[in-house]
């Protein structure tokens, strides 16, 4: 089903921990890239997001060979996944860039044999190779392909598993003040059978392109996908737009601006849902209240799983 891949950002972890008996409900299957250590006493970010997870008798998976952030190419990464990958419900994902090889990725596959591993291909150019290794695949091997870096040539290799398209709907902008009002975000989560697929995954409302920080606000956005039924049930995007945008002054002013936009558009009659998210959204609204990007981005993602649990659960 829907597999949504978030790099593990304080605000990525604390949304699926927030929404980990959602997930479980519908058999939404998170795949966690981690990006920092989490330094500091007690159970890292990570940790509490995965053990929520497997606590809701939910399902995740955690690349335990991360691309980005500073667990890139650490031992650190390891010590962190010692307990995490005996938690029931928790999968090791072997992640497939360009760079590794097949005696590599088998490597990972055997290490993490009793840790039902899943593979994420990105870029990965033995995928031949790698499917003749693994010998007969069946659905309880689970491959993850990232449409922008991999083809239906590739991805025949591995006909037979678990098979799952991830594609990035998310069309960042350089600055906030350049997104249109509303546009196209996905149709996967209708189309995924017609791809031959098992499965369906997108990058939420961040989109694949990875920074440590979200850069200077000049404009301050809110991104609030939508299910159009007049458009084949396809999820569109708004973007929530302050007036201002020339300086960094002042982001709970423009939030406000945004926020004043949002609101005004959903009481004018929207196809937005109304989720807790954006319950919260109308909270913050009432109360006048700005607490921070971070913040705003956990309740936009919190809003976009909502969104496709309601899909689905209407379609069931």
């Amino acid at each position: 089903m829907y597999h949504p891949y978030l790099r593990g950002k304080q605000y990525e972890l604390i949304t699926i921990r927030e929404l980990a008996p959602l997930l479980q409900s519908v058999e939404f299957r998170p795949i966690i890239e981690p990006v920092r250590e989490g330094l500091g006493k007690g159970q890292s970010g990570l940790e509490k997001a995965l053990r929520a997870v497997s606590d809701s008798s939910g399902r995740a998976i955690v690349i335990v060979n991360p691309h980005h952030g500073e667990l890139y190419g650490t031992a650190a990464l390891a010590q962190m996944l010692d307990n995490i990958l005996e938690l029931p419900g928790i999968s090791a994902g072997i992640l497939l860039k360009p760079s590794i090889s097949v005696d590599s990725a088998m490597g990972y596959y055997e290490t993490h044999a009793s840790h039902a591993p899943a593979f994420i291909h990105d870029g990965f150019r033995e995928g031949k190779s790698l499917a003749e290794r693994l010998g007969p695949l069946t659905k309880a091997q689970s491959h993850v392909f990232l449409e922008a870096s991999g083809g239906k040539l590739y991805q025949k290799h591995f006909a037979g598993a678990y098979r799952v398209l991830l594609r990035d709907g998310f069309k960042r902008q350089r600055r906030n003040i350049d997104y249109d009002f509303v546009e196209p975000f996905s149709d996967l989560h209708v189309t995924y059978p017609d791809e031959g697929m098992d499965g369906f995954g997108d990058f939420l409302i961040v989109g694949d392109d990875y920074s440590e920080s979200g850069g200077p606000a000049y404009a301050v956005a809110i991104h609030l996908t939508f299910i159009d039924s007049d458009q084949d049930d396809s999820m569109q995007i708004y973007h929530f737009k302050s007036k201002r945008g020339d300086t960094q002054k002042d982001p709970a002013g423009k939030f406000k601006e945004a926020l004043a936009e949002m609101i005004a558009t959903l009481d004018a009659g929207s196809k937005v849902l109304e989720t807790n998210a954006v319950e919260e959204f109308r909270r913050l609204h009432q109360q006048g209240h700005f607490p921070g990007l971070g913040y705003l981005k956990k309740l936009s993602m919190s809003h976009h799983i909502e969104t496709l649990a309601d899909y689905f659960n209407h379609a069931a």
